[in-house]
């Protein structure tokens, strides 16, 4: 596993779809790109999923491929094969960040996820994800406050990591 993404951002998207995509995410992207050169412009993989999707998954080089050569390694002709290669070869999209490190979102996808003049970027470890601000505010905000309030004042969320390490 190479470097991660980190950290969240709100940037503008124009009305070509233009959108400037966090410095630290696009190192990431580059040091993760086999073939991107020094100073080079990084490709990467957004799979924008199936009705149920409401935000855009963006996937390093390394990253996809790692993807691909598991569901490569599947019994073919299984329904879970079919449809890994569905989502992630079909329902996705390759793309590179341009010279000034910029990723263009086509239509398509912009409408599939509601975006208009502005995006929000998360990160997830080895990818990240594009949303409508408004919607990740709605399905996550209100959700996860009130189950944090839920754990009291000193829930130390790396108890998560212990619980998995004992069972492992």
């Amino acid at each position: 596993m190479g470097r991660r993404f980190r950290g969240e951002s709100h940037h503008k998207v124009d009305t070509k779809g233009r959108v400037s995509i966090p410095a630290l995410f696009r190192h990431v992207l580059a040091a993760e790109d086999p073939e991107c050169q020094e100073g080079g412009t990084p490709n990467l993989v957004i799979v924008y999923g199936d009705h149920r999707q409401d935000h855009l998954k963006c996937y390093t080089v390394n990253a996809i491929n790692e993807i691909d050569a598991q569901i490569a390694a599947m019994p073919r002709g299984t329904r879970e094969r079919r449809y890994l290669e569905r989502l992630y070869s079909g329902l996705s999209l390759p793309t590179s960040v341009d010279e000034t490190g910029r990723l263009v979102l086509p239509a398509k996808l912009r409408e599939k996820i509601g975006i208009e003049g502005e995006a929000f970027f998360i990160a997830t470890g080895d990818s990240f994800q594009i949303w409508k601000p408004e919607t990740y505010n709605e399905k996550f905000g209100v959700e996860d406050e009130a189950w944090l309030d839920e754990m009291g004042d000193d829930f130390d969320p790396l108890v998560f990591l212990e619980s998995k390490q004992a069972e492992g």
